[in-house]
This record gives structure tokens, C-alpha cells and sequence, in this order.
């Protein structure tokens, strides 16, 4: 095996085109997961890539013993291995419940370089980057929604009478939209989103012919040491034109009681999730109802931390956590069946989560929401978005917020950027 080495990066707009090409041509798995430098607490992803041809699932992760660190994703509908549930909705694209990519292949992206973990051979800068070619111009496509305007409103009104009946205080509603172009990248669309949508937990994740293309605002759980780090996003609200509006916008948010009440009640539960797995009296809100801004929005995000009991494996702190409060709502195994009776899709790899596991144990793992999932073999996409509904949501505001956390995946499928 090769020491590690390190090639340099070279100075064309089109190095990553070239970079992820490379890799979709090589290897049938491969991640990309990438930092947009947004001030976040606890920072975001580390800019790594892993490649490889073998992957295993959660429930074999802990046998797993490797020179390297490993990727992993989780579907939302890994809820039904961790409590008695169903997801029985349509399917849009076929996902794996869970999978984890053993590397053959680890680079960190640095200071203008390529470094190559203990690689099998030497790869040249000829190899990956010397190809000519410029980057294509994916076509304009078609997105339908699964969900009519009028059957949302509906829907809204009908969990809100779950919520007067006492069956639920919150609960996260989304809905899909779909498209089919066999001739749509998804290198290229990836590379158009985190352009007009740079984001600290972006991932583009290829499965055989599967595709995540993620730009994710929303940390899921990363654990450093001992120390367990939860961030929900609940709150959102559009950025302003100029200085002034976006600071009133900002505000807004902060001081809205609707806003941290959705965020309270989502940090009240997963303080309860982290208790099962973490050192009595150890679990702490850092952070409550924090305003970050983003390309588009800015968002609500609260900070609660953990000490992890010892002897606690990934797979026990996953079940404990999993699906992330943000998505469901609470109580959670009640929203989990309202969810399978109001959506009408399976949400699979969206809501889920990807992330890093560290030879050492620790991790990072974000929510997977402002994301495409996409089949390059059959043509087909979709990507999802939702809100938080309480007692006191207003169904029109909440669909015109879906629209607004969708805009920027609209734009790059839609429209000329």
C-alpha cells in the first residue's frame, strides 16, 4: 500500500466537474461531502471524499474493524428496524434501508490539495484533471407535485385536529415533488446547487445508479469524544434585499412565539432521546432558538449536548436518536404514524441521514433535507420539503415555506442560473 500523498488542485473553474467525473466513472460508490464555510456552531462537514466498490449495513457496522473511516446513510424509513412501524406509501425511487461504504479509496481536499489516505497506487494530476471537456448545461426539466394545493391545505387542517384532540403537539409534514429526464446530470446538478445554494452539510453520494445530490442546512448528531452534539433546525424565514430588510426578517424570526415554540418542543425531545443513551444529568441546551443566516433563509437552530455512556455503540446511539425529532415531531412514534397516513410517498434516503464514522468511534451525521434523490438508469427524481405543524399554523404560510425551502432545487430544475 502507498504512503499517503498529496497532488495538487489546479486553478480551472472546472476542477470539480472533473474531479466527480472521475470518480463516477471509477468507482460504483462514491461520496463527496463538502462545507460551504457558513458560521455554524460546531462547524460543519470536513471536505472528504470516499470511494469504493463494498458496502455493509447498519446492523453490521459494529463488526467492522478498518484502516480507514466510513461513509454512511441512513434512510428514513429505518424506523421501522428500530420501532413497530410501516412504510407502506408509493415509491419513488427503490433505497436501501441502510448502507455503509468501506473505502477503497480516502482523499481530504486542503489548501489547494488532493490528499490521498494510503492509497493502492499512485493516482496522477494527468488522470483526474487532464481530460478536456467543459461542464454541460443540464436540460430544463418538468417537476410535478404529488401533492395538490388543495389536498395540503386539507391535510394541515386534519393534523391540526389531532393536535386539538391530544394526539400530538407537533408534527413535520412534508410533501414530494417528482421529475424524469434520462439526459439530467447529476455531477452537474449538484455543482449548480451548491452554487446558488452553499450549505455546511452538502453531500453528493452516488449508489450503483443511485444518486444524492444534498445541500443540507441541519446537523443530525456528532459525537467528539464523549460529547454527543445535537442541532435541530426549527424556524424559518426568507433573506431580505438589503441589509436592513434581512436584519427586520431576522428578528422577526427570533421573537416569533410560533417559531420557538416548534423549536422548543423539538429540543424538549431530543433532550429525552439523548438521556437514554448518556450519563445522568449530563444533557444540556448550549444553545435555544440561535438565528444563522443562509443563501436563501435564515434559520432557527438550537444546540443540545450530551456525555455518551460509555460502552454506547454507534448503532445504540442511532436507534436512541433516530428519525431526528426536526422530521417527525412529537411524541414521535405517533407523528411517525400520522406521517405514513397523511404523505402519500415513502420518504426513503430524504429525512434520513449521512454522514462520517471516524476509525476512532466518533462522527457526523446531518439531516438530509434540501436534497434530490435521483435514478440515472431510469431517469427519475424527486426531493421533498415540509414544515413543522402546531395548534396555531396557518396552512397557506406553511405551504408558501415548503416553496421557499424548495426554491433553490426549483431553480437549478427549472430555470436558466
Amino acid at each position: 500500500m502507498t504512503k499517503s500523498y498529496s497532488i495538487p488542485i489546479p486553478s480551472s473553474e472546472d476542477w470539480s466537474f472533473k474531479l466527480l467525473s472521475w470518480l463516477d466513472l471509477k468507482f460504483p460508490n462514491f461520496a463527496y461531502f463538502q462545507n460551504s464555510g457558513n458560521n455554524y456552531p460546531y462547524g460543519g462537514f470536513s471536505h472528504l471524499i470516499f470511494a469504493g466498490s463494498s458496502t455493509i449495513g447498519l446492523k453490521e457496522i459494529e463488526s467492522y474493524q478498518g484502516k480507514r473511516d466510513t461513509v454512511g446513510i441512513v434512510s428514513f424509513d429505518y424506523k421501522n428496524q428500530i420501532e413497530n412501524l410501516k412504510s407502506d406509501n408509493q415509491v419513488l425511487i427503490d433505497l436501501p434501508d441502510s448502507e455503509f461504504l468501506i473505502p477503497d479509496l480516502q482523499i481530504e481536499i486542503q489548501d489547494g490539495l488532493l490528499i490521498f489516505d494510503d492509497a493502492d497506487r499512485m493516482i496522477s494530476s494527468e488522470e483526474i484533471f487532464g481530460a478536456s471537456s467543459s461542464i454541460p448545461q443540464n436540460p430544463l426539466v418538468q417537476v410535478q407535485a404529488l401533492t395538490s394545493y388543495e389536498k395540503y391545505l386539507s391535510d394541515i387542517e386534519a393534523i391540526k385536529e389531532h393536535i386539538r384532540s391530544g394526539d400530538i403537539y407537533e408534527m413535520n409534514y412534508c410533501m414530494a415533488f417528482t421529475f424524469q429526464d434520462r439526459q439530467w446530470d447529476p455531477i452537474v446538478g449538484f455543482l449548480d446547487l451548491m452554487r446558488v445554494s452553499p450549505m455546511p452539510f452538502s453531500v453528493f453520494y452516488k449508489s450503483g445508479d443511485k444518486y444524492l445530490i444534498c445541500a443540507s442546512p441541519e446537523r443530525f448528531l456528532k459525537k467528539t469524544g464523549k460529547k454527543l452534539i445535537a442541532q435541530p433546525i426549527k424556524g424559518t424565514i426568507k433573506r431580505g434585499v438589503d441589509v436592513h430588510e434581512d436584519a427586520l426578517l431576522r428578528n422577526i424570526l427570533l421573537n416569533s412565539e410560533k417559531e420557538r415554540a416548534e423549536n422548543l418542543m423539538i429540543v424538549d425531545l431530543i433532550r429525552n432521546d439523548l438521556s437514554k443513551i448518556s450519563e445522568t444529568g449530563s444533557v444540556q441546551v448550549e444553545e435555544l432558538f440561535g438565528v444563522y443566516p443562509f443563501a436563501k433563509v435564515h434559520q432557527m437552530i438550537s444546540t443540545v449536548t450530551a456525555i455518551c455512556n460509555k460502552g454506547a455503540k454507534f448503532k445504540d446511539i442511532i436507534h436512541a436518536a433516530f428519525p431526528m425529532g426536526s422530521m417527525t415531531g412529537a411524541p414521535k412514534i405517533k407523528c411517525l404514524e400520522l406521517i405514513e397516513q397523511y404523505e402519500n410517498f415513502k420518504r426513503g434516503w430524504f429525512s434520513g441521514s449521512i454522514g462520517v464514522i471516524r476509525t476512532d468511534g466518533d462522527f457526523d451525521f446531518n439531516v438530509v433535507i434540501r436534497s434530490i434523490v435521483f435514478d440515472k438508469d431510469s431517469g427519475n427524481g424527486f426531493f421533498a420539503v415540509g414544515s413543522a405543524i402546531t395548534f396555531d399554523a396557518d396552512a397557506v404560510y406553511e405551504y408558501e415555506e415548503c416553496l421557499l425551502k424548495a426554491s433553490a432545487i426549483l431553480s437549478i430544475l427549472t430555470s436558466q442560473n
